[in-house]
């Protein structure tokens, strides 16, 4: 029998900026799980584009580069808590938080032969004693079978005000505007990529986050886990 269908997982799917890695990160603290930050992978294959010269429309380039991407994940390495991760040995923790990177992997990410090359690696990060997986195509195509599945979104003008706070905090010079109008061009470009689309799955709990606190949210899905006796 597959593992996948043995072990709980949670995924929350939704928008940049919507708040589910944050959310992931403090429901897999709470629970004791893993967490798959799935978007990381795609910035972090970003980023190797860059450093191998590979244009981001070089699909079977990127596919190769994605196959064979080494990677790891450490703990926590900065003030703020937030996981290390190495690339071909190098810390590229706050690299691929850039709005550049990020812009960048949301573009390698619309490629069929990219998200085929990166899935089974996806997948392999449930292991026991379970899963918070976040992404945008979690719980429609990674893990489609997941008992309980959470599509995270808020406004673009909320998600933007979110994002610009973060920058702001870390000391980066940003443009609310810019920002805006850059996370409207990755909702428009998730949403209408022909392979595994942005969108909530078929029996997904939107939540809509516009006007929650982090704890808010954390609360309502720990209650979803619980009513399920995922817990």
């Amino acid at each position: 029998m597959n593992k996948k269908k043995i072990l709980p997982v949670v995924t929350i799917d939704g928008p940049g900026g919507s708040g589910k890695g944050t959310i992931s990160q403090l429901l897999a603290d709470r629970l004791g799980w893993h967490m798959l930050d799935s978007g990381a992978l795609y910035r972090l294959l970003a980023q190797a584009a860059v450093s191998h010269a590979v244009a981001l429309d070089d699909a079977e380039a990127l596919k190769v580069l994605a196959i064979n991407l080494d990677v790891q994940f450490v703990a926590a390495s900065t003030p703020s808590g937030e996981s290390g991760v190495l690339l071909e040995g190098n810390d590229v923790s706050r690299i691929i938080r850039t709005e550049g990177i990020g812009s960048m992997a949301s573009q390698v990410a619309a490629l069929p032969l990219v998200r085929g090359a990166l899935l089974e690696r996806q997948r392999a990060f449930l292991q026991p004693p379970g899963l918070v997986a976040d992404g945008r195509d979690m719980g429609t195509v990674v893990f489609s079978d997941a008992p309980l599945k959470i599509y995270l979104t808020a406004s673009a003008e909320e998600r933007a005000q979110r994002r610009f706070k973060q920058l702001k905090d870390k000391g980066e010079s940003v443009s609310l505007a810019a920002l805006l109008e850059d996370i409207k061009a990755r909702d428009h470009r998730d949403m209408n990529r022909a392979t595994a689309p942005l969108k909530p799955a078929d029996d997904a709990v939107v939540l809509d986050s516009t006007s929650m606190t982090i704890n808010q949210v954390l609360d309502y899905i720990v209650k979803e886990l619980e009513g399920r006796q995922l817990t």
